[in-house]
């Protein structure tokens, strides 16, 4: 029907390219940010769940240096470790030596000169030993003193409790055996009056070894935690890619058919817009009736 107040030809036409213009705006907003989902009304589901992805991924990203964090300070303390073993390696060849009928009292003097001395020396390692400005192995304030709590997971529930308190207090206790004038607390350094090894070398000879065996029990333990916290770390870093991955199929453009789909909606907008030209010339057949 002609008709010069409804040309229905021609809202067909605009109505179509309304649509054209929002899918081609839509497409090159995607190509543009290379994200398929730009707002929630792209597509609101999925917004939601790769949005818990992201802030799963960023706590795992997190605890990943949390793992890291805790195997260095562990490691610090097992260096710290690991040198007072050769102290008292040396302080047991000196009881050794000390306790041989051959040794003079002006030798066993001297070597009691170096027992004094390494002992200071274990006093200052085990209370001035820290990791960040925070002591380590202080029997009194140190941070494995009590119970460490790793947060090795996004979650409140992913922690790992290490608790390497009463093997700290063995070694304290089995080198304070040694020498009286041991502290691990404030490192003092040993006065020079005790006589380990002038009155009694054979005894002490013992009591270093106990003390040995004490100090390896906590390199063990802490060792056994790293390694535990390494384990932690590649499982974390496996977790973190795969959910990268599904964070990016919901998420990311696929450029090759978003391509598609905006040459098609140009194409369409072209041809709309010539179909809404022709339509309009339609009102001018009502004067050839007129004519």
């Amino acid at each position: 029907m002609l008709s010069l107040h409804t040309n229905a030809a021609a809202l067909s036409a605009q109505n179509s390219i309304t649509r054209t213009q929002n899918g081609l705006s839509t497409s090159m907003t995607r190509l543009s940010t290379g994200l398929r989902i730009n707002s929630a009304m792209d597509d609101a589901a999925g917004l939601q769940i790769a949005t818990r992805l992201k802030v799963q991924t960023s706590g795992m990203g997190v605890a990943m240096r949390n793992t890291q964090n805790s195997i260095s300070l562990l490691q610090t303390g097992e260096g710290a470790l690991d040198e007072v073993t050769s102290i008292l390696n040396r302080m047991k060849d000196l009881a050794t030596q000390a306790a041989d009928g051959s040794s003079t009292a002006n030798d066993k003097t001297a070597m009691q000169s170096e027992f004094n001395s390494l002992t200071s020396e274990l006093s200052n390692i085990m209370s001035n030993t820290k990791f960040g400005g925070t002591a380590l192995l202080n029997k009194t304030s140190g941070k494995l003193a009590a119970a460490v709590d790793f947060q090795i997971g996004a979650d409140s529930a992913e922690k790992l409790t290490a608790n390497f308190s009463t093997s700290l207090t063995a070694i304290d206790t089995a080198i304070e055996a040694v020498s009286a004038d041991y502290d691990g607390a404030t490192g003092a350094a040993a006065t020079g009056t005790t006589t380990e090894l002038t009155a009694s070398a054979n005894a002490t000879i013992d009591k270093v070894a106990t003390a040995i065996d004490k100090v390896s029990a906590l390199r063990s333990d802490l060792g056994a935690v790293s390694n535990r916290l390494d384990h932690v770390y590649n499982n974390l870093a496996n977790i973190s890619t795969n959910t990268k991955n599904a964070t990016g199929r919901i998420m990311d453009v696929d450029f090759a058919s978003e391509s598609a789909k905006m040459t098609s909606s140009q194409m369409l907008l072209q041809a709309g817009t010539a179909m809404l030209k022709q339509s309009n010339s339609q009102s001018s057949l009502v004067l050839s009736l007129l004519q």
